[in-house]
């Protein structure tokens, strides 16, 4: 990313935070702007922390939506009169891919922390991770979700 775009996404962030789109205060915004980019200009010129800050950016995000999506999810099974007819618990093999401790670890804290779901245990080898689901519509969904979503967004971030 150019220094002076950066610097101009820096500046609007900063008016919309304050609240105010005046002349000076997009004026301070990019003097605070310009002087991060300039602070900061070793770690941003490198392409691989561009990427890195990216895939933290897009795990995050992922793990926000993910969180709202199954909080919403539980909630409507709990409000439920008949929750016994709602409630379908297994507990699921999940094969990894993902080869780091960081990263198993990461994968592990953030399907813990989503609702609904609680990971129990990883296989000694670190081949497969056990978790616990509330509700269990079939394997197949369950492996695609996670692979595809949380364990990629992870070995993007920490390979």
């Amino acid at each position: 990313m150019k220094p002076a775009f950066l610097t101009l996404v820096l500046a609007l962030g900063w008016t919309g935070i304050t609240g105010s789109f005046a002349g000076a205060n997009l004026l301070l915004g990019l003097a605070i702007g310009g002087l991060a980019v300039w602070l900061l200009r070793e770690h941003l010129a490198a392409p691989a922390a561009f990427r890195k800050l990216r895939a933290a950016a897009d795990l995050a995000l992922f793990f926000a939506w993910e969180l709202l999506k199954s909080a919403v999810r539980v909630a409507l099974v709990v409000i439920r009169p008949d929750i016994g007819a709602a409630v379908r618990p297994a507990i699921v093999a999940v094969p990894l891919t993902l080869e780091s401790d960081a990263g198993i670890a990461l994968l592990a804290n953030m399907i813990t922390l989503t609702p609904g779901t609680l990971s129990i245990d990883v296989a000694a080898d670190r081949s497969v991770l056990y978790v616990h689901v509330l509700e269990f519509a079939g394997k197949e969904a369950l492996l695609a979700d996670i692979a595809g979503g949380f364990e990629r967004r992870v070995k993007e971030l920490l390979p």
